[in-house]
């Protein structure tokens, strides 16, 4: 196997995200730019109507920009700039900067002990919730991650948080059979690695909620549910094979 010049791509998915993204990335770039290793960064405007692209390609020439239209949601956003990416591990990472992006330093323990896919966990005992959300959001996500329980058998504590890492490897095979654009996209991943026996690490994360969340209760309740069912369905029609 060719070694890859890049170790690490994160990819951000961002939509109508002028305001937030430049504190994200200058965060994201002091941190790197400790690092000794290669990286790269790659911002996936997902068809914003403010001027997300705009602002990222003047005050970061060194950021790559997917930009494309219309809005076709997170999922769509993510799969495009991991499919894009061409580092060793790749990381999707919110525009909020919810997860610190110091977390990393977890995530490669999980990799150098042989996982092909790290994901953030705000739920186990050592996750470090600094700022929770609304209650009626905190039951929502509950009630998904039973859900996804019940009907997908993940074994996960929390399937949600916006902080995944993949091999390489592991991200040319899982994101190609991804079919879900918006909420339920990250339990159809991690549905998708375990039918090919990938190895995925939950570790605990530090969170700060996002008081500007654009999530609707209801609306995204029932999508989310759909998702859970549409997966099933998929699954049944041999799309992740």
């Amino acid at each position: 196997m060719v070694a890859l010049a890049v170790r690490l791509s994160l990819v951000i998915p961002a939509y109508n995200e002028e305001i937030r993204i430049a504190m994200t990335l200058d965060r994201v770039g002091k941190y790197l730019s400790r690092q000794g290793y290669d990286f790269e960064i790659i911002v996936v405007d997902d068809g914003s109507l403010d001027t997300t692209a705009e602002l990222v390609r003047a005050l970061y020439p060194n950021v790559r920009v997917i930009e494309y239209k219309p809005n076709r949601g997170k999922g769509q956003a993510v799969k495009t700039g991991m499919l894009a990416a061409e580092g060793e591990y790749r990381v999707f990472y919110d525009a909020d900067g919810s997860t610190p992006i110091e977390e990393l330093d977890a995530m490669w323990k999980c990799f150098d002990s042989g996982a092909d896919i790290v994901i953030g966990s705000r739920s186990l005992p050592d996750s470090d919730v600094q700022v929770r959300q609304h209650p009626v959001r905190e039951s929502m996500g509950r009630t998904f991650n039973l859900f996804v329980k019940m009907l997908l058998g993940l074994p996960f504590i929390d399937t949600q948080c916006g902080f995944k890492g993949f091999t390489a490897r592991a991200a040319q095979i899982v994101f190609p059979l991804q079919q879900r654009n918006r909420f339920s996209f990250d339990a159809e991943l991690l549905y998708i690695a375990l039918k090919h026996r990938l190895r995925i690490d939950e570790t605990p994360v530090c969170w700060i909620n996002s008081p500007h969340s654009r999530v609707k209760i209801i609306r995204d309740s029932l999508d989310m549910l759909r998702g859970i069912i549409r997966i099933r369905l998929n699954d049944l029609a041999r799309k992740y094979e």
